[in-house]
C-alpha cells in the first residue's frame, strides 16, 4: 500500500481471505482502494469451478470471493496493473447518476471515520457486496 501509485496490494485477512486493492497515492503515503466485488463477464466457468457452483450473483460479491474466483493470491502484490498478469479495464461507462455512496463495511475500529460515504458501487446491481 505504500508504493507508488499503479499496483496490486494484496493481503491476507482473518487467517483465510485474500483482499485485493488498488494502490491509488504516492509511494510512502498509503492510498489504496478495496475492490470489494465485480461483476464477471468472461471466466464465468473458471470462477463458478473456484467458488463451488455458487449461483453467479454470489461469485464475487465480496472481497474475499472475489479473490477466490479470480485466483488472486498475495503472488500478484505488488503487481503492476499496466501488466501481464493482472490489469484494470473500462468495460462500461457509468454515469455519476448510477453511482451510490455510503460508509465503508467492517472498519468498526476507525471511531470518527466510520460513518464517512467512501464507499462506491453501481446502483442496483446486483453483483455488489452488500447494500
Amino acid at each position: 500500500m505504500y508504493r507508488s501509485g499503479g499496483v496490486a496490494y494484496v493481503y491476507f485477512v482473518y487467517g483465510m481471505y485474500y483482499q485485493f486493492n488498488v494502490v491509488s497515492g504516492v509511494a510512502d503515503v498509503p492510498h489504496a482502494i478495496l475492490v470489494r466485488a465485480l461483476e464477471p463477464v468472461e471466466g464465468i466457468e473458471i470462477m463458478r469451478a473456484r467458488r463451488h457452483s455458487h449461483p453467479d450473483h454470489n461469485l464475487t460479491n465480496g472481497p474475499g470471493k472475489l479473490c477466490i474466483a479470480m485466483g488472486i493470491d498475495r503472488q500478484l502484490d505488488g503487481a503492476d496493473l499496466l501488466g501481464r498478469h493482472v490489469w484494470l479495464e473500462e468495460f462500461e461507462t457509468v454515469t455519476p447518476r448510477r453511482i451510490s455512496r455510503g460508509p465503508r463495511i467492517g472498519i468498526d475500529y476507525a471511531q470518527e471515520w466510520i460513518d464517512k460515504p467512501w464507499r462506491f458501487w453501481v446502483k442496483d446491481n446486483t453483483y455488489v457486496s452488500r447494500k
